[in-house]
């Protein structure tokens, strides 16, 4: 009894099994592996922040609670979570509109911590619903779309930043607009720590990834700061960090802000578990393990709302953080808890160590981060396999540069949607034909010498039927019918997988106008599930349950020769019987 109440905590709580299962042979690499991460979670968490729109301090509580958090709830030992750069402007989205002239920041980050509670509860609610299946709602011609566009907005935003300065715009035509008109206010000297720190971080990775090149910038960028005291040149700084960290609250301000809130949640979600379930299934995978996407949502869920009672923000994986934990040697979760600590004792006893740690380089972080997140080969393969998907992707991009990074999403997804549903709507029909050479049945059409049985039409539906596409269907039949006027109509079934009450009452009715022409149905390799539903559906009165055959030779060698012999060699087609149906 025991054991099995310890299972089901377990399975709830994945902490609780690590914990129990720990070895100690792991604690030496998850120490090493925790300390590297630290090196990378501060500037990056900091950065992150700052292009949410909130205090750089932040990005570090957000750090520490989703770390902790996730590792009792996650089920992944080497997935690491926190601030990231493609939520950073969604929560940015989200919560100025709800700002005025002269809310003091701490408002701000009461809107975002609220937005992440709702972002974990939502998930949490999905898992427990299971309904893990709704990250799938973001195909990967919208997340690459997505990305480009998100890419490109952060870049254009953290410009003025590089450069020494500051514009009030909003929007990346705006932005873009005033980058350019008040380029003369820009900093040389921030501009070239700025540099710097940005070729550092995009072109050290290429020569070796043992020395992290995220700690490697911002150190060298501190150090160089305050060595030739650019503070004092007006080169703006991170300034000492406020020291401690902060007690557990409910983030809140007004009941007029849950709404506008929730409807931005909800496009965070579907980025954040879309990501991350795709992470830990592709890091699990390497190491021979499975992960559960529900549980995955309980344990993304459990780390935002912890992030929102420690002054946080939303939060999601990291696939370029996760990598470096593994390659350091991560066996568990202490891992995280370990980069969490460290990261409490910078606030704790170091709150001044990046104090002279120029805005530039952090911008310069944050545009390193955008540039990872292009993905522009992936179009020219999508121009080369499938052109709705190019369409797709460049439509979720000009929504995320031209409408904004929450109007882009949802503009990306309801194509996304719309382009499911005309495929279902007017799905793939062809006749189908033997190709000398080759086995099996073959379109016609893209083999016009393909051999085809004297009035015979063989035709295959690649689609469900149902109510949408129940009238194309009718219609390519009866075109059939008209044009190539066969004596039989062969319909192969093989990926018709459900057949609705509309779709058999047309069923019925094309038999129907089919016998008045002369021509006669016949259905190949049909499910026996949906012979099931035919017969409930009681169509059987009309169609003639004889001419259902298990194969497409079959079908044709009881036309031909009236015997259903798949082995027999089809001739002519004989005149069908005057009952057949």
């Amino acid at each position: 009894m025991a054991s099995k109440v310890s299972s089901k905590v377990e399975r709830w709580v994945p902490g609780v099994g690590v914990a129990r299962t720990y070895q100690r042979s792991w604690l030496r690499p998850d120490l090493v592996a925790g300390v590297v991460l630290a090196a990378i979670l501060v500037p990056q968490g900091m950065a992150y922040a700052e292009l949410a729109g909130l205090p750089a301090v932040t990005g570090l509580y957000t750090t520490i609670a989703c770390l902790v958090g996730y590792a009792v709830f996650g089920p992944s030992k080497v997935l690491v979570l926190g601030p990231d750069s493609s939520l950073g402007p969604l929560i940015f989205a989200a919560i100025t509109p709800l700002l005025v002239a002269g809310d003091d920041p701490e408002k701000a980050i009461a809107l975002a911590g609220m937005l992440a509670l709702i972002v974990g509860l939502i998930e949490v609610g999905l898992a427990l619903g299971k309904l893990g299946f709704v990250a799938d709602l973001l195909s990967s011609e919208v997340q690459v779309g997505y990305m480009n566009g998100l890419a490109l907005t952060i870049v254009v935003g953290q410009l003025p930043k590089l450069f020494g300065f500051s514009t009030d715009a909003d929007g990346f035509v705006d932005e873009l607009r005033a980058f350019f008109d008040e380029l003369g206010e820009r900093n040389t000297q921030a501009l070239l720590v700025g540099l710097a720190a940005l070729a550092v971080l995009l072109f050290l990775p290429r020569f070796t990834r043992r020395l992290p090149a995220v700690l490697v910038a911002v150190v060298g960028a501190t150090v160089v700061s305050a060595v030739l005291g650019l503070s004092d040149d007006g080169v703006k700084t991170v300034g000492a960090l406020p020291q401690g960290v902060p007690s557990p609250s409910l983030p809140w301000t007004s009941v007029e802000d849950v709404l506008p809130l929730v409807i931005a949640a909800v496009g965070i979600t579907l980025v954040s578990l879309t990501d991350t379930i795709a992470t830990s299934s592709a890091f699990a995978a390497r190491r021979g393990e499975e992960v559960d996407p529900n549980q995955e949502m309980i344990g993304i869920g459990a780390a935002n709302v912890g992030a929102a009672f420690f002054q946080g923000f939303a939060v999601s994986t990291s696939t370029s953080r996760t990598a470096v934990a593994e390659q350091s040697g991560a066996k568990s979760q202490v891992t995280g808890l370990v980069g969490a600590g460290l990261v409490a004792v910078l606030l704790l006893f170091l709150n001044s160590l990046l104090a002279d740690l120029p805005q530039s380089a952090l911008a310069a972080v944050v545009i390193a981060a955008a540039v990872s997140l292009m993905d522009l080969g992936v179009l020219r393969r999508y121009a080369r396999v499938r052109r709705s998907a190019l369409l797709l992707s460049l439509v979720a991009r000009a929504g995320v540069v031209f409408l904004g990074v929450l109007e882009g999403i949802v503009v990306a997804i309801v194509l996304a949607v719309l382009m499911f549903f005309r495929r279902s709507w007017w799905p793939h029909g062809c006749v189908l034909g033997r190709v000398p050479g080759l086995e099996g049945w073959h379109d016609v059409a893209a083999h016009p010498d393909a051999e085809e049985l004297p009035d015979v039409v063989v035709y295959r539906w690649e689609a469900p039927l149902f109510f949408a596409n129940a009238g194309a269907f009718r219609q390519q039949v009866r075109r059939l019918v008209r044009t190539r006027k066969p004596r039989w109509v062969v319909l192969q079934c093989e990926a018709v997988t459900d057949i609705d009450v509309t779709a058999a009452e047309m069923l019925q009715r094309l038999d129907l106008e089919a016998n008045d022409d002369g021509v006669h149905l016949a259905f190949a390799e049909m499910r026996s599930r949906l012979q099931d539903l035919v017969y409930r559906y009681g169509l059987f009165e009309t169609l003639d349950r004889d001419h259902f055959y298990p194969t497409l030779d079959a079908a044709l060698t009881a036309i031909t020769t009236g015997h259903p012999d798949p082995d027999a060699a089809p001739g002519e087609p004989l005149e069908p019987p005057p009952a057949a149906s």
